[in-house]
């Protein structure tokens, strides 16, 4: 993955991709990657016949993510291998040994936490995504708190955003780059392909 953020501005991943359209839409907008949830009781979770189909549709220099919450070694192995994705995000309490293990694997590995992190890089990720305190739940970080200190290294930052708001987090954290899901639906788990180029104009500031 570049040392850089993505071209012409911030790294931008579009989450919970689930049909080619989503894919497209993404792609065409300019994101620098995609994910696909393999976590169970999501309603955007797929399956890995499906994702090596919506991976095919993937260009080059497009980061392709598989999402994994409390999922043995194992499973997460054989899901990437069998989906194709380049790179594994673990969202659950996975201590750093899963890191070790999996990067055998020779993917781009992204730690997905909840709580505070003084820097990128704990675990052994190669990237970090912190997400809100109430994962899933839509409501982003105060970011103007004092109880909000940005990590560093490159770091995604997750949780609440929508095109109306994006911008002004990243302003206001110095995020090396977004990652975002439900505020580019127009219902639970269905993808809007407006929202999606709206988030990514945003995001990159093109309106100005």
């Amino acid at each position: 993955m570049s040392e850089s953020s993505g071209a012409g501005g911030p790294f931008v991943k579009i989450c919970g991709l689930r049909t080619g359209r989503d894919v497209e839409a993404a792609v065409e907008a300019g994101a620098d990657a995609v994910g696909f949830v393999f976590a169970a009781g999501s309603p955007r979770t797929v399956d890995a016949a499906t994702v090596r189909g919506l991976v095919g549709r993937v260009p080059a220099g497009v980061l392709t993510v598989g999402v994994f919450r409390g999922q043995s070694v194992e499973e997460v192995r054989r899901l990437t291998q069998e989906s194709g994705v380049c790179s594994v995000q673990l969202h659950g309490d996975e201590g750093p040994e899963y890191y070790e293990e999996l990067r055998a694997q020779g993917r781009t590995l992204i730690r997905a936490t909840a709580t505070a992190v003084v820097a990128a890089g704990e675990y052994g990720e190669d990237l970090l995504l912190l997400d809100a305190p109430d994962p899933g739940s839509g409501k982003p970080w105060n970011w103007g708190s004092e109880e909000f200190t940005a990590p560093r290294g490159r770091w995604l930052l997750a949780g609440g955003l929508d095109p109306a708001n994006v911008r002004a987090a990243l302003e206001a954290t110095g995020a090396w780059g977004v990652d975002v899901s439900s505020g580019v639906e127009r219902e639970r788990g269905v993808k809007s392909p407006e929202l999606i180029r709206a988030f990514l104009a945003a995001a990159r500031d093109r309106s100005r």
